[in-house]
């Protein structure tokens, strides 16, 4: 009698279970379809316990902040307007941004089995669930401000527009095209099933009004925003993104200074910036098996980070710091140590201290340093926040002092043989511009090389790899571990034929994608990445959406970074081993997009700014949702053959020795692709003439 009492209870807990998820998930879809409330929402609470985004600085004119309450308000009818203005007006005075935080929805954010969306598209279903993965409270970097990473990277202006653009994906169906202009859903419009289901742009305004000071009006406005690279692209998969090209610039850095083919062992790799991306570099760095220190001048991301396991220590005093490292290096431990503090003091200390550092470099978010991307020394968090918005100039001053200073400390350990290099984080340059020691002797070009132009553009992206990455839309880890497994199994066949100028690329990603699961990338969706040319690309999708069709694993959203072979045109980054003249120029990111659209991405983006600043880059991405269908397969094998060699035949066209071999053998994989190959100009009847 006992045993069958306690068998009814158990069976009436998973029914009350079950009942109260459902309901749970009813309310999550009727908020979904529900839009902007007809009646509003009660006003919420400014949640401390989350990491917001510094209050931005005043911007707007009198006039002009009328005009951002009138922008705001055209989202709401006018019998609301009495209440909403003071307090949107009290939101922009108090942050310098009108996010309308009352409309922020009671739904929790992350990334849910693709069945759980309300809607007639699938396609469109899989758009809201990379949407809410770019918004979790694990992965965004300033939720509340719907800011994903890099201190203002965001997927949308304000919660209006999250909600109204929610609601047209849950109304959309495969014969229409939803567009948003800077997070702002424009509308639905008749379109066809071969269509992208959703057109981003973010912050794409005429090149003259492209400064930073522009963003901020503009922005402040509500009528333009920085989507970063992945954020505004709802492509975004945690920390995981740029783990995998941490750990490849790490190993190859590594090569570069190595004597008789040793390895990272013992040795020391300093760096900054805990918080968006950078906060992959400690997982990096114990992958590629050095000692790492990370410093981060903001609490919350360098304990974030600690707690999700991403960097095993945290030091908050410098000699303590020195001890540690010392004894890890004698040890040749593989150890990742979070500093709790400004990076220049660790550079100076060091320095002080003669601890030699074999690679350095930095991942704050310098495209935005007088906005909180990049800090000053010898002042509190606190106290750089408070002086940012009241006495923005001096911040300026101080900001560019610190870049100084940074720059000498790391020329002292460079004249010691330490190998530095720029993370394409707009260092180098906005240390240019402050008056830093950091030009070559030329006076034109930098001291120091930036990673695309030593590492990843000769090694990876001239020979087409890239970061291809795929989330499983199941929501389930068997789904992901599947994925690798096929993966895995696709990369090492192709590896058995492949050409010795690749084997390189071929082994590191195979040893990356076999350690995936150990390593615990996952934040969030599951969801991976790994570095993969056209042929990887096509072959790995075309088996995933075998799988789907034969039931083996549910749907799966293919994507990439935009920080790759043809998304992006930057010429301090993503392009600057481009040598023909052409790296300040952006055809290649426009003819990737309008590309990747009619040869069958589900959704594309264009950016400006992302990385490296605002007015600094553009560059493009794309969606594309696998469901097992034959029609799914038509498209990829078009699609991401285009979005990988469009890149490569500008890298070609540049006179890049990889990129010519890898299209010559594009076009001979390929009876349909006939490309430009440059002819090279003798130096020496060029030299006579000038």
């Amino acid at each position: 009698m006992a045993v069958n009492t306690a068998l009814m209870v158990s069976i009436r807990i998973k029914q009350l279970k079950k009942q109260r998820r459902m309901m749970t998930l009813e309310a999550f879809k009727a908020e979904l379809q529900e839009g902007i409330p007809s009646v509003l929402p009660a006003k919420q609470d400014y949640d401390t316990n989350l990491n917001h985004a510094p209050k931005r600085k005043e911007v707007l004119s009198t006039e002009e902040k009328k005009l951002a309450l009138k922008n705001a308000l055209r989202y709401f009818p006018v019998e609301q307007h009495a209440i909403l203005a003071p307090e949107f007006a009290e939101e922009m005075k108090a942050h310098g941004r009108i996010y309308m935080l009352r409309f922020k929805p009671k739904h929790k954010m992350y990334a849910r089995d693709i069945a759980d969306y309300p809607g007639k598209s699938l396609q469109a279903k899989a758009i809201m669930l990379m949407i809410q993965n770019n918004l979790d409270h694990a992965i965004a970097q300033h939720p509340d401000e719907l800011i994903t990473y890099g201190g203002n990277g965001a997927v949308f202006q304000n919660w209006a527009q999250y909600r109204l653009c929610m609601q047209y994906l849950t109304e959309m169906t495969d014969e229409q095209t939803l567009t948003i202009y800077s997070g702002h859903p424009m509308g639905l419009y008749p379109s066809h099933k071969d269509a992208p289901r959703v057109v981003v742009t973010n912050g794409m305004v005429i090149p003259n009004y492209s400064k930073p000071d522009d963003w901020e009006k503009f922005n402040a406005l509500g009528v333009s925003q920085y989507g970063q690279m992945t954020a505004g692209s709802y492509m975004y998969i945690g920390p995981q993104g740029i783990v995998h090209g941490t750990t490849i610039t790490l190993l190859n850095g590594g090569r570069k200074i190595s004597k008789n083919g040793e390895g990272l062992e013992g040795k020391l790799f300093l760096t900054a910036g805990l918080g968006g991306m950078s906060g992959a570099q400690p997982k990096a760095g114990n992958i590629a098996g050095c000692i790492s220190v990370t410093a981060e001048v903001n609490a919350k991301a360098t304990y974030t980070r600690h707690s999700q396991g991403w960097v095993d220590e945290v030091i908050t005093d410098l000699d303590e710091l020195c001890t540690r490292v010392t004894l890890a290096k004698k040890n040749k431990e593989v150890v990742s140590i979070a500093y709790q503090g400004n990076i220049v003091d660790v550079w100076e200390k060091f320095d002080q201290e003669n601890i030699y550092i074999d690679l350095g470099s930095d991942q704050t978010s310098l495209h935005n340093p007088w906005a909180g991307g990049y800090y000053p020394v010898d002042m509190s968090l606190e106290n750089a926040n408070e002086m940012m918005t009241s006495n923005p100039e001096l911040f300026k001053e101080k900001i560019q002092e610190t870049l100084r200073r940074h720059a000498t400390a790391i020329n002292k350990h460079t004249a010691k043989g330490t190998y530095f290099f720029d993370y394409g984080n707009a260092f180098l340059l906005e240390a240019s511009r402050a008056g830093a020691d950091i030009m070559a002797e030329d006076g034109i070009n930098f001291r120091y090389a930036s990673y695309v132009q030593d590492i990843m553009g000769p090694m990876c992206f001239d020979y087409g790899f890239g970061p291809f990455r795929w989330v499983c839309a199941s929501a389930k880890p068997e789904d992901l571990e599947q994925t690798d497994r096929i993966a895995c199994e696709v990369l090492e066949e192709l590896m058995k034929v492949s050409p010795v100028e690749i084997q390189q690329q071929m082994a590191d990603n195979i040893q990356w994608i076999k350690g995936a699961q150990e390593n615990k990338l996952v934040v969030g969706s599951q969801a991976r990445i790994l570095y993969a040319d056209a042929e990887g690309r096509v072959k790995i999708a075309s088996a995933f959406n075998k799988a789907i069709k034969n039931g083996v694993i549910g749907p799966v959203v293919l994507g990439r970074d935009h920080h790759d072979v043809s998304g992006t045109d930057s010429p301090y980054r993503e392009t600057s081993n481009i040598y023909d003249g052409s790296r300040f120029t952006a055809d290649m990111a426009i003819q990737n997009v309008i590309g990747d659209s009619f040869r069958g991405a589900t959704w594309v983006s264009i950016h400006n700014g992302g990385g490296v600043g605002w007015g600094e880059v553009i560059n493009g991405g794309f969606g594309m949702l696998l469901d097992g269908s034959d029609d799914a397969d038509r498209r990829l094998r078009s699609m991401l053959f285009w979005d990988v060699n469009n890149g490569i035949s500008r890298r070609s066209w540049a006179r890049n020795d990889e990129a010519v071999f890898a299209i010559k053998r594009a076009m001979e994989s390929e009876p349909l692709l006939k490309v430009t190959i440059p002819n090279y100009a003798d130096e020496d009847l060029i030299n006579t003439i000038y």
